[in-house]
């Protein structure tokens, strides 16, 4: 097994084991949703962690009833495009909002 693989499959059991114990409040979104949105978000940065074009660490991902929101800075506009087609490609998201910065 190689590094890659290994760090993948620790960021989706820390996102896991995470989402466990989160209670949801008043206003926000059934726990069922909640789960789904966490399953989603350790999805896409298990796949960042795996592609070599995408650097993980600089790229947050926070999702919502299925949309998917994009941030932090990319080395470059592919960079950028290539975790946008990651996100979109992963099951139950619904729209992918990418405000990911390109580094001068």
């Amino acid at each position: 097994m190689n590094m890659r693989t290994l760090l993948a499959m620790t960021v989706t059991a820390l996102a896991l084991v995470t989402v466990t114990g989160c209670a949801v409040t008043r206003g926000q979104e059934t726990i069922g949703a909640y789960v789904d949105d966490s399953t989603i978000t350790a999805r896409i940065k298990a796949r960042f962690v795996e592609n070599q074009q995408v650097d993980a660490v600089a790229i947050s991902v926070e999702t919502l009833n299925g949309t998917v929101m994009l941030s932090g800075f990319a080395k470059n506009a592919t960079e950028r495009t290539m975790a946008g087609d990651i996100a979109r490609g992963v099951n139950g998201v619904k729209a992918v909002k990418n405000e990911i910065a390109v580094r001068p």
